[in-house]
């Protein structure tokens, strides 16, 4: 049937053909963390070392027949040592 002026044409309606799909690829960097633990340990280790204490007591000893202890020391012979003591030390 053709249209004239005339006689109008009844509607149509339309035809709707599938989509052509067109695809535009788009890159876009996505950051992905990579995770590297590090663990540090600290280790102690006991290394024995010596340390050299000295200790000393005092008495005093009090009798009744003299003396230090019913010892008699000679007083000369004390001071001898005291400066056999004294000397040493002064050669080191």
């Amino acid at each position: 049937m053709s249209c004239h002026n005339d006689y109008p044409c009844p509607p149509v309606s339309p035809i709707v053909c599938d989509p052509i799909v067109v695809v535009r690829d788009h890159y876009v960097p996505q950051i992905v963390p990579v995770i590297h633990p590090i663990k540090v340990v600290d280790k102690i280790h006991c290394v024995p070392v010596e340390k050299h204490l000295y200790t000393y007591s005092e008495e005093e000893v009090v009798t009744e027949n003299g003396g230090y202890g019913g010892v008699t020391v000679s007083g000369k012979r004390s001071k001898k040592a005291t400066v056999r003591t004294s000397r040493s030390r002064r050669k080191k």
